[in-house]
């Protein structure tokens, strides 16, 4: 008998598929939630150090806080600097157009975009937590690969396109002290502006719902953005 099956969804952590994984990724419950930075403070537009130390407390507790935050800002990636910290670390829960899940995080990773003559290029609407609210659209090279580490030292190559290649880019750039704003046109950052100061007060009443779901106490933001 010959049946047509749906596709089964498959999860990669770091890159290599896994027969099963969490629906909350274990990180969340061991973080504990931090401020997202906002766009006009400094560490959003300094370069990131690199890490020198593999394995280290305090590199595993920056992992489990960047998914904790990431988890409760509803976000799909997460770099080091919107916490404040400026370390090349960023991490990531992706799921992509075939429903795949794409989790985990990467140090000092080194980003390959493929935007050659013969490379295709993709538009799509795109935001940051870091200017919370407002999306733009966005022309990007839609095939992406990432290199670098996990928090003990050993290798991880990423290969995305489309959304997960778009999130590989968006992250890695942060730790180049670059947001998705700073391609846009005056144009369309001035507009990108308006609508974060629009829209920011209920994205951070979200926030906050999500953190005391999770039993957690809510951060506190400034009242207004620096932009």
């Amino acid at each position: 008998m010959f049946t047509i099956g749906r596709r089964r969804p498959v999860t990669y952590v770091l890159g290599q598929p896994v027969k099963s994984f969490p629906e909350i990724a274990p990180e969340v419950e061991r973080g504990t939630i931090l401020r997202i930075t906002e766009i006009g403070e400094p560490v959003l537009h300094t370069p990131a150090r690199e890490v020198t130390a593999f394995g280290t407390p305090e590199l595993a507790q920056l992992v489990d806080d960047l998914f904790t935050t990431m988890f409760v800002a509803e976000g799909v990636g997460l770099a080091a600097p919107q916490v404040g910290v400026d370390l090349r670390v960023f991490v990531y829960d992706v799921e992509d157009e075939e429903e795949d899940r794409h989790v985990g995080h990467v140090v000092n990773p080194v980003l390959e975009v493929f935007d050659g003559p013969e490379d295709e290029v993709e538009v799509s609407d795109e935001g940051c937590l870091s200017i919370p609210g407002a999306y733009a659209p966005l022309a990007r090279p839609v095939k992406a690969v990432v290199r670098g580490f996990d928090q003990h030292g050993n290798p991880v190559e990423l290969v995305g396109e489309h959304f997960l290649g778009r999130a590989l880019q968006h992250e890695a750039q942060h730790l180049d002290g670059t947001l998705y704003f700073d391609h846009l046109t005056p144009e369309a950052q001035e507009a990108v502006i308006a609508e974060m100061h629009e829209e920011r007060a209920g994205v951070l009443e979200e926030r906050r719902a999500m953190s005391e779901a999770l039993g957690e106490k809510p951060v506190e933001y400034p009242a207004e953005p620096l932009r």
